[in-house]
């Protein structure tokens, strides 16, 4: 008797329970429909059809928000967000239904990023809110360096977020506060070249040049078996001794002469290198011009002329011939793709 009392009970149990559990259970599989065919509709650009699709989605979220299904369709305040941002329209900004497309792109952004559990929807929600806040949508500066601020507490070990925040305070003319980032970006990691390469641009945007070159030379310090690296401060040596007519002759003469060292070190390893060949061709020009002869008995300084014109003719022919060679084997290799 008292098993089969036990056994009652425990059919009572099951019978009240199993409605709940079905209930939850069809719910779930209805909220992963609608999220698979909002996915469908976004997808394919339909994007007020996948809002009001995610928007159901969304209501069952919320209404479970700590549950399995809560925690895993969270997903979708973040495709709601960037499918307002789709349907908003640079060109018509300041048009009242155009506009409200970025208010609740911005709105919904935010609840991304602050109820996704996952880390990387986390990071993109706001990524896309920096995007937001930016100048050709809210223009909203001291919005968008808050929210690369809360980017670099998220994520202390990412050298683009203080690039990113770097950037905003150089086109916001806090060129201080811009040169402070981007070093904290070079220290973080010192073996990236690329933080060389972003400090260097910055410094090249603000007219110094000496800090530009030590920052391209920190660069090739970095990776010095890479060509490119030593054939970009070639570059600037050229630029800044045929474009800056405030240096003086004796100036100009170290920055050729420290390009055609600079485009030797790229040529010495790799001596196919078209750009590094044709840079040195162009330095050596100038450096020949520079050279001032008395007069024609100055045979000399005449024979040296003509040295580094004929060494300048040889580098250029050499690049001319890889880039015929180059030509010929795309030709050869695009006929031979007809042929099969």
């Amino acid at each position: 008797m008292q098993k089969l009392r036990t056994l009652a009970r425990y059919a009572l149990i099951l019978a009240i329970t199993m409605p709940l559990v079905s209930c939850a259970f069809f719910d779930q599989l209805s909220a992963m429909r609608t999220f698979k065919e909002a996915n469908f509709l976004y997808g394919r650009g339909e994007y007020e059809a996948a809002i009001e699709e995610y928007q159901v989605v969304l209501d069952a979220v919320r209404a479970d928000p700590e549950g399995e299904l809560g925690q895993g369709m969270s997903i979708a305040y973040f495709y709601v967000a960037n499918s307002y941002d789709s349907l908003f329209k640079p060109a018509f900004r300041g048009e009242r239904e155009n506009d409200a497309f970025l208010d609740s792109a911005e709105e919904y952004y935010q609840l991304a990023a602050d109820n996704i559990p996952n880390a990387e929807f986390q990071k993109l929600s706001m990524q896309y809110l920096v995007s937001v806040y930016g100048p050709d949508k809210l223009n909203d500066p001291s919005r968008r360096s808050q929210m690369l601020q809360q980017m670099l507490t998220l994520e202390p070990e990412n050298p683009d977020n203080y690039f990113v925040l770097a950037q905003l305070y150089e086109e916001s003319g806090l060129a201080t506060d811009a040169e402070m980032i981007y070093q904290a970006a070079v220290q973080l990691n010192a073996d990236d070249p690329n933080g060389y390469l972003q400090l260097a641009g910055f410094y090249n945007r603000t007219g110094d040049f000496e800090s530009t070159i030590g920052q391209l030379q920190a660069r090739a310090r970095v990776e010095p078996d890479n060509p490119e690296a030593y054939y970009t401060i070639s570059t600037f040596y050229w630029e800044k001794a045929f474009r800056d007519f405030r240096i003086t002759q004796e100036q100009k003469a170290e920055y050729v002469t420290a390009g055609l060292n600079a485009a030797d070190q790229a040529i010495g390893l790799n001596d196919r290198y078209v750009d590094a060949l044709v840079y040195k061709n162009i330095l050596l020009r100038m450096q020949a011009g520079m050279l001032v002869c008395e007069d024609t008995d100055d045979t000399e300084c005449i024979s040296q002329q003509e040295g580094l014109i004929a060494e300048a003719d040889q580098l250029r022919n050499t690049a001319q011939d890889i880039e015929a060679e180059a030509r010929g084997a795309a030709l050869a290799a695009a006929a031979a793709a007809e042929g099969n």
